[in-house]
């Protein structure tokens, strides 16, 4: 039995050889984009899903008063929360980003951007496999180092690891152990350090500088040791603070706001854990789960679509196979046994496009891993699981329902020849026609809209101006003198040929600020980013004076009290006039708390982060003033003619002068700012690939249900052009209900595309509104193309001999 449906099956696919395609086409494309969807899932879902600590470890985050959430803690507050708070099992205090320097071993330089630096616990909560070494305690010596097994074997070769010493920064450091990076890690570094601690904030409870991370014991009440902890904070911090500054603890909450904890469970961080504002909890970056659910939602869909272009050509080309069915039942076959049948041949076209899915796949994974930044792989036991499950759910709801409809055909309609008019299941292909045309207005829609907001952050007056102005990492050996070393090296950088003008600032643009530091003024508390910059960069980057003057080095005072503020801080005070107004800063040197400064002048808003953030609070001080050393960048202008011999006089001078072990690295910082919503532009470029693949998938669809409509209406043609019918007449009668589908399907997809694209505007400080232009041009264009598919074929029907399809009546 199972062999001749086999070879009816194979008999339909040569007859309709066009339409076979298209089917097969079709799923194969829905499915492969929700196989691309599941990998990306499975690889975001399965970071520390490998570690047994993932359920008791957290990091601590920190809520500064209705402000920032940091994503760093100090370390009394750490080690009070161990000694005081029996549910904590053990601490670990680390840098919650890489730092990138150069290990040394004898003659052997490697410049390594993936080194941690960390406490003595850091295998508590990351226990990678150690293939070398010690098994325990492997960071609790001082200077104590544990090397993964890739970058032993770059360093040291053949040669045994454990007991060398190697160098990184000032220090000297002695391998204890090897070990392999299980990934994918919240953590995955290649170097791992002992000596985080600096021993200045070991008593400073203002200093959020290191990420906390605590272990808690088996069957601890996360709500409950949150409660602790921030008691912790009330006790020590909160109401000491209010006794020094002679105020009850309910007027210090008042002006300065609380400190809330927060803790974020290693195992849902890296999607669901809160963002601090940093945008980064661990090394390796948090998750994008709306692009998660963006890519899944809309894979979902295209699949959907595909199936239901399936079902609209398998219902249609069934009226072909009536007089079949007919004579099934005749002799003997059941309902069951004609179900059966066509379920088996939705069967094999489902492999078919499968096979056809991965092949896609696999040609495909190198763009998409590059458009992901990622080394996703099909396989694992998971993944083929997932592909069996989608095999089995694309049957049902693809072959079920086909198949029921085909097996109710009526014997002795089909068998006296009239079946071809009967209107059955011709209102379920409408409806799913209407539903192609409403996720094609859909996606239209939503890749303008995503299209626009991108263009807009593209264009948009950032308020500063990087034109020409490299960003070049500033690496001294001597973290303490780097200000001097800096003030004395600018001028022989000015003097290079091509270089225009040089300054630097504690600060990244596109990335972040080096610090913010809280203070009061007027009983107002804000939580500024801190600017420290060398005199001249406002002028270098355009950055414009709104009221005031800027800092010059014509002023003494500049060096000592000067400062500028930017227009938000200016509001968040209620300044009026703000220029000459004291502000006494929560800033420190030596013994000397609490400095007050004299605003000079109002520097007008610009964007130093992003475009989805709002501009933030900024206080601006020359580089001579505290001398914090926080820069690590430099900013050189230079001159567009002969680029490529002034970067080369820059590079010789750079590994010369500034650090030889380091290697000149440098980006324009126009470039670097672009990198802010590299996320939208993939948004942007996925919505622009799955839009046309909707829109193919579509287009078969339409071109599908058209001809076999008009198949059907034949002998109807024939009659009216035998009765003088003129062929435009005919043109708009066959097109115009596929006219009526497209506005219907328009309407009911613009609904969705509204709505869910104001939710993701919403994340934009900086956006577009929705206007009407993208909902008009996405109807244009499906009429357009419904038009297009449908006169064509309409236009091939009405040239059809007349006497072939009336010589019998």
């Amino acid at each position: 039995m199972i062999f001749n449906w086999f070879k009816i099956f194979i008999y339909h696919l040569k007859q309709s050889k066009l339409f076979s395609f298209l089917n097969v086409l079709g799923l194969s494309i829905g499915i492969a984009s929700v196989i691309f969807a599941i990998l990306y899932w499975n690889n975001e879902n399965a970071y520390d899903q490998w570690n047994p600590e993932k359920e008791n470890a957290y990091l601590v985050l920190n809520k500064i008063g209705s402000g920032d959430i940091w994503a760093t803690s100090s370390i009394p507050f750490g080690e009070t929360c161990k000694a005081t708070i029996p549910e904590i099992d053990k601490v670990c205090f680390l840098y919650n980003w890489y730092e990138d320097g150069v290990v040394k071993f004898q003659n052997l330089k490697i410049l390594d951007k993936k080194v941690i630096r960390t406490d003595e616990n850091f295998f508590d909560f990351f226990p990678f496999e150690i293939i070398k070494g010690s098994k325990e305690n492997i960071l609790k010596e001082k200077n104590s180092a544990a090397v993964s097994e890739d970058q032993a074997k770059l360093l040291f070769k053949n040669d045994d690891p454990i007991g060398k010493s190697i160098t990184y920064g000032n220090g000297d450091y002695i391998v204890k152990a090897v070990y392999r990076v299980t990934k994918p890690s919240s953590i995955e570094p290649n170097y791992i350090f002992n000596g985080v601690k600096r021993d200045g904030d070991k008593d400073q409870w203002g200093n959020f500088n290191y990420a906390l991370m605590v272990k808690a014991k088996k069957g601890t009440n996360p709500s409950a040791l949150i409660k602790k902890m921030q008691n912790v904070i009330f006790i020590n911090r909160t109401v000491k603070d209010a006794k020094a500054s002679g105020q009850t603890v309910e007027q210090y909450l008042k002006e300065n706001g609380q400190v809330e904890v927060m803790l974020d469970q290693l195992k849902t961080s890296r999607l669901y854990g809160t963002k601090s504002s940093g945008g980064q909890n661990f090394p390796e970056g948090q998750g994008n789960l709306k692009l998660l659910y963006i890519m899944g939602g809309l894979s979902v869909l295209i699949l959907f679509l595909s199936m239901v272009n399936y079902i609209n050509l398998a219902t249609a080309s069934a009226i072909k196979r009536a007089k079949e069915v007919g004579v099934r039942k005749i002799v003997g076959a059941t309902k069951k046994q004609i179900v059966a049948q066509f379920i088996f041949e939705t069967s094999i076209i489902v492999m078919l496009a499968i096979v056809f899915a991965l092949a896609i796949v696999e040609l495909s994974l190198p763009y998409y891993n590059t458009f992901l930044r990622k080394t996703l792989t099909m396989n694992g036991g998971e993944f083929y699981l997932q592909l069996i499950f989608i095999f089995g759910l694309v049957i049902v709801l693809a072959g079920i329902f086909p198949a029921v409809y085909i097996s109710n055909f009526e014997t002795l309609k089909v068998l006296k020849g009239n079946f071809s008019r009967s209107k059955s299941g011709i209102w379920i292909r409408n409806s799913m026609l209407i539903f192609q045309f409403g996720i094609a207005a859909f996606f239209i829609i939503g890749a303008l809209i995503v299209n626009s907001q991108v263009d807009y952050m593209m264009n948009k007056d950032l308020g500063f101006n990087g034109d020409q102005v490299l960003s070049i990492t500033y690496n001294t050996k001597e973290r303490l003198s780097r200000t001097d070393k800096y003030l004395a090296q600018k001028q022989e950088i000015k003097k290079i040929p091509g270089v225009v003008d040089v300054t630097t600032f504690a600060g990244t643009f596109g990335g972040n600020a080096g610090s913010s530091s809280g203070f009061k003024h007027n009983g107002i508390f804000v939580q500024p980013k801190n600017i420290e910059m060398d005199f001249g960069f406002l002028e270098m980057m355009k950055i414009k004076i709104a009221e005031g003057r800027d800092l010059s080095p014509q002023f003494a005072s500049d060096t000592v009290s000067g400062m500028l503020i930017n227009e938000t801080l200016a509001k968040e005070l209620n300044l009026k006039n703000p220029v000459n107004t004291m502000i006494t800063s929560g800033w420190s040197i030596g013994s000397d708390d609490n400095l007050k400064f004299r605003v000079v002048g109002v520097v007008k808003d610009f964007n130093l982060i992003d475009l989805q953030n709002k501009v933030p609070p900024m206080v601006f001080i020359s580089l001579k003033t505290l001398k914090w050393n926080n820069f690590n960048r430099v900013l050189v202008k230079v001159s567009p003619n002969n680029l490529t011999e002034t970067l080369e006089k820059l590079k010789l001078y750079w590994e010369k002068n500034v650090n030889p072990d380091y290697p000149f690295d440098y980006e324009f910082v126009n470039k670097g700012f672009s990198k802010t919503y590299e996320e939208q532009v993939k948004q942007k470029n996925l919505f622009f690939i799955l839009n046309l693949v909707v829109i193919v998938i579509a287009i078969f669809g339409l071109f599908a249900l058209a001809s076999f409509s008009m198949e059907r209406r034949l002998k109807e043609i024939a009659i009216r052009k035998t009765l003088g019918a003129e062929t435009d007449i005919l043109l708009k009668e066959l097109s115009k209900q596929y006219i009526v589908y497209c506005f219907i399907g328009f309407v009911i997809g613009i609904v969705p595309a509204y709505i869910l694209l104001q939710k993701w505007l919403e994340d934009f400080a900086f956006r577009i509104g929705i206007s009407t232009i993208p909902f008009i041009i996405a109807l244009i264009s499906l009429l357009f193309l419904t038009l297009f598919i449908v006169l064509t074929k309409a236009f091939q029907v009405t040239k059809i001999d007349i006497l072939k399809y009336l010589k019998y009546e």
